[in-house]
């Protein structure tokens, strides 16, 4: 059972999670397409109150997706440290899954932005996490998603035996048709010296899980807002490795958390190794020009 079920309100009728989100009468006038996302159908619904709410689609057999990121986004709120969607229902409707939230009409970042991005985030990954993993320091609640591909959340009090068996194992089986022997093997390497690489944390973070330069928006106000997240308790190096990958960050957001957070000598050692994970999802998930970046990676972490 995940932390938010009970909370978010599981309908049967888009009509229904409308009328929940806004009031009783109002109905749906039209659909305006959003493009931009791979995993889900988006749709700005233009309502008979003059209002607007945000849609997400897809196929009944994908509807798990939305409970998990509604328990995501529930997880950060609850933490009190960045802003995030208000979320109002998920569920089915003749034949599609759904998720219903809050629409922000998107205003130009103020000149503060990226300092409140990396002090909010620093606040977030200092926040308490006991609610977040029953039976353990590491992990969640709930498995959830990266992207399309599954995340495996299940609990552990090491980070580095959470990091081998929850993040990279997984995401190396999954790829292994990729691999030839010797890869193979270097990767089974890899699992097991992982402690030759990575450290345990003073303390565990609440982690967005998928941090890249499309997972964050400007509000209304022009304040920043965290959206589509992965979440999982792990090291918050994690998280800030990630906004590496593709870029996108302003080194005025890296200076406002390192303030916040401090830094443990070698990041710059152990970033490329927690962006194995990712790089090895999206092999799995789009193809083959990522196999050369995860291969070398693997040989360097030997």
């Amino acid at each position: 059972m995940g932390i938010i079920t009970e909370k978010t309100p599981v309908l049967g009728s888009l009509k229904e999670a409308v009328q929940l989100a806004r009031g009783k009468g109002v109905t749906v006038l039209k659909h305006q397409t959003i493009h931009g996302g791979d995993a889900n159908e988006a749709y700005r619904l233009v309502l008979s109150d003059g209002g607007s709410l945000f849609l997400k689609a897809n196929s009944i057999e994908n509807a798990d997706f939305f409970r998990a990121e509604a328990e995501g986004v529930a997880a950060i709120k609850t933490t009190g440290t960045i802003r995030v969607p208000d979320i109002y229902a998920i569920g089915t409707d003749d034949g599609y899954s759904f998720l219903l939230m809050e629409f922000i009409e998107r205003a130009g970042a103020v000149k503060e932005f990226w300092e409140q991005l990396g002090t909010g985030l620093a606040a977030m990954h200092r926040a308490d996490t006991s609610a977040f993993v029953a039976d353990g320091k590491y992990g969640f609640n709930s498995d959830n998603y990266i992207g399309a591909g599954k995340q495996k959340n299940a609990a552990k009090n090491s980070w580095i035996e959470f990091f081998a068996e929850c993040r990279l194992r997984p995401q190396f089986e999954l790829a292994a048709g990729y691999f030839d022997e010797g890869i193979i093997r270097q990767a089974n390497r890899l699992l097991d010296n992982l402690d030759r690489f990575l450290f345990e944390p003073e303390r565990p973070a609440l982690l967005h899980g998928d941090l890249w330069s499309g997972n964050f928006i400007s509000d209304e106000n022009g304040r920043p807002m965290l959206i589509d997240p992965a979440v999982y308790v792990g090291c918050n190096e994690a998280d800030i490795a990630m906004t590496e990958l593709f870029g996108g960050f302003d080194r005025r957001f890296y200076e406002a958390y390192f303030d916040e957070m401090g830094q443990v000598p070698g990041y710059e050692d152990r970033r490329d190794l927690y962006n194995l994970y990712h790089l090895t999802n999206h092999l799995n998930l789009f193809g083959s020009a990522y196999l050369g970046a995860v291969i070398r990676t693997i040989e360097r972490y030997q």
